[in-house]
C-alpha cells in the first residue's frame, strides 16, 4: 500500500473544507460563474438526457491504497483547488461559493475487479457511474485485475473545469507542481486595443457564418448510441510527433490531427461507416496570464475539417505526393493563423467579453453533430506523477462524448510519451481498433518525412 500517512497526517476524517491545506491562501470566498460555465450549466438543464462530464485516467504501478486513505489524500489536496469544494448559486448573477455541507466521501469511490479478466468491466463502471446527486466530480478508485497495478480516475461536469482546469487537478493530486505547457499572450497588451477588438469580431463572424453554412453530417444507422461509453488507447513517443511538426513547420497537435485522419480513413473502409466529411472541435484554451487555472471554464471551441478524404494524386492526374504528408499540410495551413499571437489574443478576447447567450448558442451549436461530429483535444499534463510510492506509468484523457458524434480523442503528453485516447459509444463498431490505427498512421508520417 502507498504510504499516505506523512501527507495526510493532519486529516484524521476523510472530509474536506476549502481550509483543509494549512497556510493554504483561499480565493475570495464568493467566485463569479464564467459565461462557458453558465453555458454548460443550461445545457445539462435543457437535455439531462446527455452526459455532460470530461475526465481523465491516471494509471499507476504498485498495490494501491485503501478506500479510506485515498479519501483522506484527496481531502488534503483540495486545499489547493477550492473549487472542487464549492458549489454554483444564485441566479443570473450565478457565483461559486464554498460548499459547507461538503463531504470528500460522497465524491471518492471505489471500483474493484474480480480478477485480471473483470479489468474492462471495473474500468467501464467508473466511466459511466452516475455522481452523486449536487456532486460536479468524482473519483473512482480501480483495482483488484492486479496486486501491483491500479488506476484512479477522475471525472469532471464540464460547468465546473476545462482541460486545462482539469491538468491543474492532475498536478496538484499526482504530479511534481510543474507548470502547464499552455500557451498564453504576453502580459503587455497595451496598444492596439481597436485591432485587437476588430481581429475578435472578424473571428467570432469567420466561426458563426461557418457553422450557419455547414453541410449537415448525417449519423449512419448502425451508430445509434447506447449511453454506455468505453476508452480505447494508444501511445507513441512524443519526440516523434514533435520531429515530424517541426520538420515541416508544424506542431505535434498538427501530427496528431493528421494522424486522426489517416486513421479514420482505414476504419471507415473496415468499419463499413461512411465518412463522406469529418469535422473536429477543438477545444482551445482562453486564460489571461494572470487567471487562475483552477476555476470553471475559459476555452472556445474551433471546428476543424479532417482531411480524411484526400486524392492520391491531382486533378490532372500528375502525382500528388504522399497521402499521409497532404494531410499533414492540410491540417497545418488550417491550424498556422489559430497558433499565430494575433489570433489567439482574439481568442482570449471573444471568451473574456462575449455576452452568455451568444456564448451559450454558439457553444451548442459547435457541439451539435449537425455541425461536428468529433471532440479532439490535447493537454500537457505533467513529467512524472506518483501517489505515496506509487508512480503514475501512463494516462488517458477522456473528452467529451456528444451524441451523435462519433468519438471523442485526447492526447495527453506525460513523461516521455503521447497517450492517445478514443473515448467511444458501445455501438461504435470496431471502435477498439482506432488507436492501433493512430498509431500506424503516426508511422507512416515518421516514414515518409524522413530524409532520403
Amino acid at each position: 500500500m502507498p504510504d499516505l500517512e506523512q501527507s495526510t497526517q493532519s486529516e484524521s476524517s476523510g472530509r474536506s473544507t476549502p481550509s483543509a491545506r494549512p497556510g493554504q491562501t483561499i480565493p475570495s470566498p464568493r467566485h463569479p460563474t464564467h459565461s462557458v460555465d453558465r453555458a454548460f450549466l443550461n445545457l445539462e438543464r435543457q437535455r439531462p438526457d446527455v452526459r455532460w462530464d470530461a475526465g481523465g485516467v491516471a494509471y499507476l504501478s504498485g498495490p494501491p491504497p485503501a478506500l479510506a486513505d485515498l479519501r483522506a489524500y484527496v481531502g488534503f489536496r483540495l486545499g489547493l483547488l477550492p473549487l472542487l469544494t464549492s458549489r454554483v448559486e444564485g441566479g443570473r448573477r450565478s457565483r461559486w461559493q464554498p460548499d459547507a455541507d461538503f463531504d470528500v466521501d460522497r465524491h471518492v469511490h471505489e471500483v474493484v475487479a474480480d480478477g485480471p479478466a473483470a479489468w474492462d468491466s471495473a474500468l467501464h463502471t467508473a466511466l459511466n457511474a452516475p455522481f452523486e446527486p449536487g456532486a460536479y466530480w468524482g473519483i473512482w478508485l480501480i483495482h483488484g485485475h492486479e496486486p501491483d497495478a491500479y488506476a484512479v480516475c477522475y471525472r469532471f461536469h464540464h460547468a465546473c473545469q476545462d482541460g486545462s482546469a482539469a491538468a491543474m487537478t492532475f498536478r496538484a493530486m499526482l504530479g511534481e507542481g510543474e507548470p502547464s505547457a499552455r500557451p498564453v499572450p504576453g502580459r503587455s497588451r497595451r496598444a492596439g486595443v481597436p485591432r485587437r477588438v476588430g481581429a475578435a469580431v472578424g473571428l467570432a463572424t469567420k466561426f458563426v457564418a461557418g457553422s450557419l453554412t455547414v453541410r449537415g453530417h448525417r449519423p449512419h444507422a448502425a451508430l445509434t448510441p447506447s449511453g454506455e461509453r468505453r476508452l480505447w488507447r494508444g501511445r507513441v513517443p512524443a519526440d516523434t510527433l514533435r520531429r515530424i511538426g517541426g520538420a515541416r513547420g508544424g506542431s505535434a497537435h498538427d501530427v496528431h490531427l493528421a494522424a486522426l485522419a489517416g486513421a479514420l480513413s482505414v476504419w471507415s473502409a473496415r468499419s463499413g461507416v461512411p465518412l463522406p466529411r469529418v469535422t473536429a472541435v477543438l477545444p482551445v484554451d482562453a486564460r489571461r496570464p494572470d487567471e487562475d487555472q483552477t476555476w470553471g471554464n475559459r476555452c472556445f471551441a474551433l471546428p476543424l475539417e479532417l482531411p480524411v478524404r484526400v486524392a492520391s494524386e491531382n486533378q490532372d492526374g500528375s502525382g500528388g505526393g504522399d497521402v499521409s504528408l497532404r494531410r499533414l499540410d492540410h491540417v497545418m495551413a488550417t491550424t498556422r493563423k489559430l497558433r499565430g499571437e494575433t489570433w489567439r489574443q482574439a481568442i482570449q478576447d471573444l471568451v473574456r467579453f462575449m455576452p452568455g447567450r451568444p456564448t451559450e448558442w454558439y457553444l451548442r451549436r459547435v457541439l451539435s453533430p449537425r455541425v461536428t461530429n468529433v471532440m479532439a483535444t490535447s493537454m500537457p499534463l505533467a513529467e512524472k506523477g506518483s501517489l505515496g510510492e506509487t508512480q503514475v506509468t501512463g494516462t488517458a484523457l477522456l473528452p467529451l462524448l456528444v451524441p451523435g458524434h462519433l468519438f471523442g480523442v485526447g492526447l495527453s503528453f506525460f513523461g516521455d510519451w503521447a497517450e492517445v485516447s478514443f473515448v467511444t459509444d458501445r455501438a461504435l463498431p470496431l471502435g477498439e481498433l482506432l488507436p492501433e490505427l493512430w498509431e500506424r498512421a503516426v508511422a507512416e508520417l515518421e516514414e515518409s518525412s524522413a530524409p532520403v
